[in-house]
């Protein structure tokens, strides 16, 4: 697992233009497996409890709109010059939290490598 993660965060960091930080988080427990960034001072563990509890918000919002056939693909936050992305798996258990810089990140390119590792990482968790 950690060889897993551990690749995942090299190839963001060298796949994704703008990279911040990048953090694997479990939905339920809020445990992170895995963090790294590229700012000192960022704390991609940090944003990423703070992230959960925004994701759980949704979760919680869908239910109570009765929304039975929705469920979160991905969150994204525009700030002044970040974008960050919260992207859940595919079974609800675990997000990608990713902060990029805004002037240099190309968003397909990003989402496209971000949807290959969410595959990846409810079967390697």
């Amino acid at each position: 697992m950690s060889d897993f993660l551990k690749q995942f965060g090299e190839d963001l960091k060298k796949n994704v233009d703008g990279f911040i930080a990048v953090a694997v988080t479990e939905i339920k427990s809020g445990m992170s497996y895995y963090s790294q960034s590229t700012v000192a001072g960022f704390d991609p563990e940090l944003a990423s409890a703070y992230n959960l509890e925004v994701v759980k918000a949704k979760m919680n919002a869908i239910r109570a709109l009765h929304l039975k056939d929705q469920v979160i693909d991905s969150i994204m936050i525009t700030l002044t010059s970040q974008i960050h992305i919260i992207d859940v798996s595919d079974n609800g258990e675990y997000f990608i939290y990713l902060a990029v810089d805004s002037t240099k990140a190309n968003l397909g390119l990003t989402k496209s490598i971000l949807n290959k590792y969410k595959k990846e990482i409810v079967n390697k968790l």
